[in-house]
């Protein structure tokens, strides 16, 4: 195809727009400076003939948006997940779904350890209670935190980005590593010595930090919930930078509040952007939008992945990151 439209439903950093342009497309980007709704998404799609979308996480793909498009078969998502994205719908369609995986794993891996320092370090408590003006000058247990060296650290979900953690809380902070995925991981039992554990419950029950990556999907949905929250150490503490729905925040919330655990690092919510009711009154959880893939070259990289699946496709090759 010599020239193609395609539109991008929000602005994203220019190295994958430059891409598309330089490949002779026509790109026009959404000029809201947010999400936009399904009929502002329907009606954009519907009052040009566009060959290709180039869509965001926060953007819902079904029959009825790829209907709205007919002659786009491709939507490239920006993003690793695809939960956006129904797949049923995109294949009775004929449209080719692609992603970007692979280019966040440094980058969370890298937030999800300085989450992890946050709340062991209580690091943002610190700087609230600084700017609050509280400070009256040095106490022997003033904001006292905990170590990790010697400690337990527990993994659920062992793919790139869980191992990328746990190795660097291994090789980094000395931490003792333990793990619960569906499958051993040779990968992660190759690269450190950790120990493998058969269920979820026994990783909760023993680990000092349990930090969650798992994909969402209906068996994840509510992994960490009350009864398993209860599971773990009155002086353990939680981290997620997966997907929200993989925590109840409703009880993740109960457990902070009544000492259950000691702290949580959240970068993902239930039901985005909402928060659960009182998460953001506690003290001991440190909470971030969205941001663990959130760095200059990775948001760059991102824009390129997604852009050069719709330039191979639309010059009439497979693009590389299909998702089938």
């Amino acid at each position: 195809m010599d020239m193609a439209k395609v539109y991008v439903t929000r602005k994203i950093p220019e190295s994958g727009i430059n891409l598309l342009r330089e490949a002779g497309h026509e790109v026009k980007v959404s000029d809201k400076d947010g999400v936009l709704t399904k009929e502002e998404l329907l009606a954009e799609l519907s009052s040009e003939s566009y060959d290709a979308v180039l869509c965001l996480l926060t953007d819902p793909i079904n029959a009825e948006i790829m209907a709205a498009a007919p002659q786009a078969k491709i939507f490239a998502n920006y993003a690793v997940g695809f939960n956006n994205i129904n797949l049923a719908d995109a294949k009775a369609a004929g449209v080719t779904i692609t992603n970007t995986p692979g280019v966040l794993t440094d980058t969370v891996c890298e937030f999800t350890v300085a989450l992890i320092l946050s709340v062991t370090k209580r690091v943002v408590e610190a700087d609230r209670f600084m700017r609050a003006g509280h400070y009256e000058g040095w106490a022997p247990e003033l904001l006292l935190g905990n170590d990790l060296k010697g400690k337990t650290f527990g993994i659920l979900g062992a793919g790139r980005i869980g191992c990328g953690v746990a190795n660097a809380m291994k090789n980094g902070f000395g931490m003792r590593v333990i793990y619960y995925d569906i499958t051993r991981s040779e990968t992660l039992e190759k690269q450190i010595d950790c120990e493998f554990r058969e269920t979820v419950e026994e990783v909760l029950q023993e680990a000092d930090v349990v930090s969650v990556h798992v994909p969402l999907l209906d068996s994840t949905k509510h992994l960490i919930n009350a009864e398993r929250l209860a599971m773990m150490k009155p002086s353990a503490s939680l981290i997620n930078t997966s997907r929200g729905p993989v925590v109840d925040e409703v009880a993740l919330v109960e457990a902070l509040k009544n000492g259950i655990i000691r702290s949580a690092g959240i970068d993902v919510f239930e039901n985005e952007p909402v928060m659960a009711t009182g998460l953001a009154e506690l003290d001991n959880v440190t909470i971030t939008p969205h941001i663990a893939s959130a760095s200059e070259e990775t948001r760059s990289k991102m824009s390129e992945i997604a852009a050069q699946n719709i330039i191979e496709f639309l010059a009439g090759r497979v693009p590389p990151n299909v998702v089938e």
